[in-house]
């Protein structure tokens, strides 16, 4: 059965543009969003349905001795049809505008849950990538740390180096194939959870495949970010329309006291046996037509009652609200303060990356000439390849800080289609 199942196993190679699009299409959450909202969608022909007529057909047909009475208010008849529908009845009105907008803000939840879904997979796609860039590093490093301790062990045999030299170099070559083994259950890891966050089964694994993520723009304020996050915040947008639907929900149990006019119709077909004894007058097509008009008197203290409860959860509501407002104004801060630190860390780094490298390019001209032995060569490339794995750490904080900003402004998606250039 393992075998099987690891024989079904995919290895799908995508972009950033290719994941985010895969995870807006099949993620199962978003999936279960549009359901949801493919329901709210449904209730508003729930809450239609006294504004549309029906009719029903069927027969009274039944046997008469004596007095033709009526069985269930119809007389006798071989025939019967009849229709009812609202013309007028307020609450029912406001219910169905309620329903509307319940809809409408299920939409904002589906897209909300969209916007939740892409930010996962693009920060794990930027953590599988990190990872696979400081696996290359590592792999790169472990020939180099193979020759120090080749040198070394030399040396110990010559006698003109210490044991503890031959011993901290086996510790270094031990404490990189170590890292090399976690950092390989790391990438196996995330490339299982791209897979699962993209909708396929956890025995697939997701290969991004190498992106320019440095290209990727930020708004160009903090302000102009906040007044974006507030226009676009979905949950927002739909906790507003919310906020709309229990104003229509109290109208509709207030309007309960209104008059309700029904429109009613029937028709029925006679058999003349069941009438010519008692009436003078007989004929087999009959039909009525016009309005049922109810005034409520008296209507309990039940629409009272839910009209307070819909208007304290509108109240519940605009409190969250202005949670809401107020978290997405210090979240956006926040990213940015992460994005200005993210950039001088990434700065810092590069700062560092090049002064490995000259150090290196040093030592090789010092060893061309016989100044330094190549052991030290060597340790100075692993520094380089350990500054080259914390430029790769900043960087990919720059860009997950980018991303937290997209995300508040809610133009993630938008923004990595429009933007995305992959690198031959």
């Amino acid at each position: 059965m393992i075998f099987a199942s690891a024989a079904a196993a995919e290895v799908h190679s995508l972009t950033l543009v290719e994941t985010l699009q895969v995870a807006a299409r099949q993620n199962p959450e978003v999936a279960l969003a549009r359901l949801d909202a493919q329901r709210a969608e449904q209730g508003v022909k729930v809450a239609a349905d006294p504004f549309r007529p029906k009719v029903y057909a069927g027969s009274g047909l039944a046997y008469t001795y004596g007095y033709p009475n009526s069985i269930d208010g119809n007389a006798p008849s071989l025939i019967q049809v009849k229709t009812d529908m609202a013309l007028f009845d307020r609450p029912k009105s406001y219910q169905l505008a309620a329903a509307r907008e319940t809809a409408r803000g299920s939409q904002f939840g589906a897209q909300a849950k969209v916007d939740d879904v892409a930010y996962q997979a693009a920060d794990l796609f930027l953590s599988a990538l990190q990872v696979r860039h400081q696996d290359e590093t590592i792999t790169a490093q472990l020939p180099g740390l193979q020759k120090v301790v080749d040198a070394k062990s030399a040396g110990v045999s010559e006698g003109s180096e210490l044991p503890l030299e031959l011993k901290r170099a086996r510790v270094n070559m031990a404490i990189s194939e170590t890292r090399l083994s976690s950092l390989r259950l790391d990438q196996d890891y995330y490339e299982m959870m791209l897979a699962v966050v993209l909708g396929y089964p956890a025995t697939d694994r997701v290969k991004p495949v190498e992106s320019d993520l440095s290209l990727t723009p930020t708004p160009p304020s903090e302000e102009e970010a906040a007044e974006i996050a507030l226009r676009n915040n979905r949950q927002l947008r739909q906790m507003q329309s919310n906020v709309l639907a229990k104003e229509l929900d109290v109208r509709s149990f207030k309007a309960a006291r209104l008059p309700q006019v029904d429109l009613v119709a029937q028709y029925a077909l006679f058999a003349k046996y069941n009438y010519v004894n008692y009436f003078q007058k007989f004929q087999h097509n009959n039909f009525q037509i016009g309005a049922s008009i109810v005034f409520p008197l008296l209507v309990g203290s039940a629409s009272e009652g839910l009209a307070l409860q819909s208007y304290t959860d509108m109240q519940k509501i605009r409190i969250q609200m202005d949670q809401l407002h107020n978290r997405i104004l210090a979240d956006t801060r926040r990213s940015y303060e992460q994005w200005q630190k993210a950039e001088k860390m990434r700065d810092l780094s590069r700062m560092q990356l090049d002064l490995a490298r000259e150090e290196v390019n040093v030592l090789l001209v010092q060893n061309g000439e016989g100044r330094v032995p190549m052991a030290r060569v060597e340790q100075a490339r692993l520094e380089e390849g350990d500054r080259w794995i914390d430029f790769y750490d900043s960087e990919a904080q720059v860009v997950r800080t980018k991303f937290a900003i997209l995300r508040q402004t809610g133009t993630l998606l938008a923004t990595i289609r429009g933007t995305q250039v992959i690198t031959p």
